[in-house]
């Protein structure tokens, strides 16, 4: 079973793919790692997408998640391990851009259906979120949800992370809110795949919700989808 979250930045998405991918008992596929790995290698490099050398630079990267004993997600780029190093909010802005480039694009899409081929055989199940994993990415996934949340709230969460992470100083509020508000932007408007609802996704506004309610909503229609149940008839 191939489940897809997608959404706009700060919308939870990927806190609950993770959540429900592990109830669940399935993997968790967070695309955005992959596109921050891509970043990460561009900001090492001191290299912009529109740089001649951007080609060049693509092309050498190996990029590959995986799961360590423990079940900790591990992200990989050219061999060496770069999980926490792509959580910045310089790799975070460098990522929007360099996820309008149709190279890495192309470059990522076979990437991210073998390791979910790969690990939807070996457990069963799949859970990716992103931008476009349920319009692009597996356009035929069994089951599509699009979650949402006002700026404000997003933001809020979002400042919440950054405050949370030893490793970087937190930008204030304000900042975090403008940051959302300009990939926002950016990922509705850029040209290629930008992001949209998959017209069979069931819709979730989680403004309101807590981060159980929104595992549960999910997880609910998960149980509905496995017996047969058509999961949108119920929103």
């Amino acid at each position: 079973m191939i489940i897809t979250i997608d959404g706009p930045a700060g919308a939870g998405k990927s806190s609950t793919a993770r959540a429900v991918a592990e109830r669940q008992s399935f993997r968790y596929l967070d695309t955005g790692a992959l596109y921050r790995a891509v970043a990460l290698a561009f900001v090492e490099a001191e290299v912009t997408p529109t740089d001649e050398k951007a080609e060049a630079l693509l092309s050498d990267c190996t990029i590959d998640l995986q799961f360590d004993d423990a079940g900790t997600l591990r992200v990989l780029l050219n061999d060496a391990e770069v999980t926490d190093a792509i959580r910045t909010s310089e790799v975070g802005d460098m990522a929007s851009q360099v996820a309008a480039l149709p190279a890495v694009r192309e470059a990522l899409l076979p990437v991210q259906r073998q390791i979910a081929t790969r690990w939807s055989q070996s457990t069963g199940g799949v859970v990716a979120d992103g931008r476009d994993t349920g319009t692009v990415v597996f356009p035929q996934a069994d089951l599509k949800f699009f979650m949402d949340a006002s700026l404000e709230e997003r933001a809020r969460r979002r400042h919440e992370e950054y405050q949370s992470d030893p490793n970087e100083e937190a930008p204030p509020l304000e900042a975090v809110r403008d940051e959302i508000r300009r990939r926002d932007a950016h990922d509705r408007e850029r040209a290629l795949a930008p992001l949209r609802r998959p017209d069979d996704a069931v819709s979730i506004d989680t403004t309101s919700m807590t981060f159980e309610e929104q595992v549960e909503a999910i997880e609910a229609l998960i149980e509905r989808a496995k017996v047969g149940t058509d999961p949108s008839s119920s929103h």
